[in-house]
């Protein structure tokens, strides 16, 4: 086996390109949030949740934004503290964490210009859920599975 040596700056552009042939460039990321996360502050579990953290809806949507450009885009854009912000939230059980995933796939579903776009995302938010559930409730929570995407 053979391993090629690549820069930061040519796996990031390698990113950008499979994204970018995706369909996703900040204007998705930008769609992704906005409709997920309405979606997220109607949902009646999900919602009483993160409107009771989140203050300024705005200001949390453009941190989103970065966050999931940095994500899917490797853009370096977002520098917070995701397991600190969410070990606050009031209320959240990791059964929700299947809600969020569920209803996250559903938004990817309607407006990914594709399969491959909505595996891309999902790939990387159930890691992301993966990496938040064992940092809030610890390995024994899971009893050997992770929290998949819940349809209701």
């Amino acid at each position: 086996m053979t391993y090629q040596v690549r820069s930061a700056e040519e796996r990031r552009r390698a990113i950008q390109e499979n994204a970018a042939r995706l369909g996703i460039d900040d204007a998705f990321i930008s769609l992704l949030v906005e409709t997920f996360y309405a979606r997220i502050r109607a949902h009646p579990r999900l919602g009483p949740i993160f409107n009771g953290e989140v203050d300024d809806w705005p200001e949390h949507l453009a941190k989103l934004k970065d966050f999931w450009a940095s994500v899917a885009l490797n853009a370096g854009r977002y520098s917070g503290k995701p397991v600190p912000a969410h070990m606050k939230l009031d209320g959240i059980s990791r059964e929700d964490f299947g809600l969020w995933l569920g209803l996250f796939r559903r938004t990817l579903e309607e407006i990914a210009p594709g399969e491959e776009t909505v595996d891309y995302f999902m790939q990387r938010a159930e890691r992301i859920a993966q990496s938040l559930q064992l940092a809030m409730y610890g390995l024994e929570s899971f009893g050997g599975s992770v929290n998949r995407p819940v349809t209701e």
